[in-house]
């Protein structure tokens, strides 16, 4: 089939993945926390937001969906969040997405758990990653990381603060992720299915993440590090932790994680630059609540001078026009563009891309409005809440 005609959603990226991945990788990107409700819930609550649509209305030709972030102007009001292990799923995947976002206008959130490094990154697609940290037992460990995100040129950190403590993802578990050292019989069975990613694999050595490369403690081997990385999070994580970072980092820093309005309002008083409203794409907390029924109170507690990202669930334009009308100011994507990336490579990303602007721009043309900003000054006004 043609490749315009193959992908037209996030879904058909999702599955022609699935299709191109051993079972424990496919399994990792996709699955949630204990039975997966979170999850579950952060895709199915979209559909509980109607829009309102107008006619009759004066529209340009082109809506105007750039947006600008503490002065930093941005093509588009969505972008890749960061995901480990991307160079896993397809070799260069992690480098694939930067260059294709640098190529969209938007920044492009690096994962500690990636496997290209920050410096990698900014070489290859000539603009400087944004970075993910996980801050890990070892102080020193930390430096490291952030001397190598000075050395790249990052300007923006994010904090995740929700994963100190891990929660059972069940079919990681089934899987071995994390657990599984080396290459198993079982694992080479599964590879031995999935001849495209295993020639893929074999053009080179197997993936490590570069950012701890020479570091002791963490194993040889993306499937080695993963469960050294997850074992060694720092789980003493606190307001004074923040403070701390903030001591010594002189960029932009953004705090990953919050999804309760409380914990919003105590980051309004804090010296940082915004959150991200984020469950961890339901890979934490189970029976939690969806993050877009979340942001008008996270907005309301956080006040209108930090940055607002918001992540988990997102899946079409319309989502991003419903989070944005509601009171965010820029949506993280993980899984999508890791789906599209490990599908097709850099042109599936910038294909994505293409797809998710036209349902923003058609989207916000439909309901009367040029543009991103009198899609703000009108905000829920837009929008019917459907019980």
């Amino acid at each position: 089939m043609d490749f315009n005609r193959r992908y037209l959603n996030v879904d058909d990226f999702r599955l022609a993945a699935r299709r191109r991945l051993p079972k424990i990788f496919a399994d990792y990107v996709d699955g949630g926390a204990f039975s997966e409700t979170t999850l579950a819930r952060n895709s199915d609550d979209f559909a509980r937001i109607a829009l309102r649509q107008r006619v009759l209305t004066t529209l340009d030709e082109t809506p105007d969906i750039h947006v600008d972030l503490a002065g930093e102007a941005h093509a588009l009001p969505f972008g890749p969040g960061p995901v480990g292990y991307q160079g896993l799923y397809r070799r260069g995947g992690d480098i694939a997405i930067a260059k294709a976002a640098a190529k969209a206008g938007v920044p492009f959130v690096l994962s500690t758990f990636s496997i290209a490094g920050p410096e990698t990154i900014a070489k290859k697609a000539g603009v400087a990653p944004q970075f993910q940290l996980y801050l890990d037992i070892d102080p020193e460990v930390n430096a490291s990381y952030l001397e190598q995100c000075r050395k790249a040129g990052v300007t923006t950190l994010f904090l995740t603060v929700d994963t100190a403590i891990t929660s059972v993802r069940e079919k990681d578990v089934r899987n071995g992720f994390r657990s599984v050292e080396h290459i198993t019989p079982h694992l080479a069975m599964q590879f031995a299915t999935r001849p495209g990613w295993t020639l893929d694999m074999a053009m080179g050595p197997f993936p490590e993440v570069e950012i701890i490369k020479g570091q002791s403690g963490f194993g040889k081997g993306a499937l080695a590090q993963s469960g050294a990385l997850a074992r060694r999070l720092d789980k003493t994580l606190t307001w004074d932790t923040v403070r701390a970072l903030r001591k010594a980092w002189d960029g932009k820093l953004i705090i990953k994680g919050i999804s309760d309005a409380q914990d919003a309002a105590m980051a309004a008083g804090e010296d940082i630059d915004g959150i991200v409203l984020s469950n961890h794409g339901g890979r934490q907390l189970d029976h939690g609540l969806s993050t877009i029924s979340l942001v008008p109170a996270i907005r309301e507690a956080l006040g209108p001078d930090k940055l607002f990202y918001v992540d988990s669930g997102f899946r079409r334009g319309s989502d991003v026009v419903k989070a944005i009308a509601l009171g965010a100011d820029f949506v993280l994507m993980g899984r999508p563009f890791t789906w599209a990336v490990t599908a097709e490579g850099e042109r599936g990303v910038s294909k994505l891309f293409e797809l998710l602007k036209t349902e923003v721009e058609t989207t916000l043309q439909l309901m009367g409005l040029s543009s991103l900003e009198e899609l703000k000054q009108e905000g829920d006004k837009l929008l019917k809440f459907i019980d």
